[in-house]
């Protein structure tokens, strides 16, 4: 016994095999079988309304819509000459924008250099807390070291700068 009101036949005019499962197509709207339901298998005519790509500014990244019958390239091209919100000439950001908080000194870094005592934002010269005579603490540590006697082995002094 056949079941004469189960299943499509494929849509395809070289196919028309019978299919349980027909798939349908978003665009043209017919039945097709697992073979031939992508537009490109199909050749379906209206697969223009449903393949649709935006294209996207290189420079601002900012999707620019196109018109039926425009090309994308033309589009883009004049959004870049007029539109486009990114001027290369004049956005430019400035790289060292840390100042020195040492009075008198005018340099600027990169990255924050900032004293683990006093809290202020210092260039390479003024970073340790001798450098920008740091007040925060009780009497600033030297960096420099003394020998207290070459032949001993009790170590290094510690010499205070004042």
């Amino acid at each position: 016994m056949e079941f004469p009101d189960l299943g499509k036949h494929c849509s395809e005019k070289t196919c028309k095999q019978l299919d349980f499962l027909p798939l349908k197509c978003d665009a043209c709207k017919q039945d097709f079988c697992k073979d031939h339901f992508t537009c490109a298998a199909h050749r379906c005519p209206f697969a223009f309304m449903k393949d649709v790509h935006v294209p996207v500014c290189p420079l601002c990244n900012v999707p620019i819509p196109v018109k039926k019958g425009e090309i994308p390239d033309m589009v883009v091209g004049n959004h870049m000459d007029r539109d486009c919100k990114f001027q290369p000439g004049r956005s430019k950001k400035k790289i060292f924008t840390y100042r020195c908080s040492k009075e008198g000194c005018k340099k600027k870094e990169m990255l924050q250099v900032a004293c683990e005592q006093c809290h202020g934002n210092f260039c390479i010269q003024h970073r340790h807390p001798l450098d920008h005579n740091c007040t925060h603490g009780s009497r600033p540590t030297s960096k420099s070291w003394v020998r207290r006697d070459s032949q001993s082995r009790l170590g290094w002094l510690e010499h205070t700068v004042t």
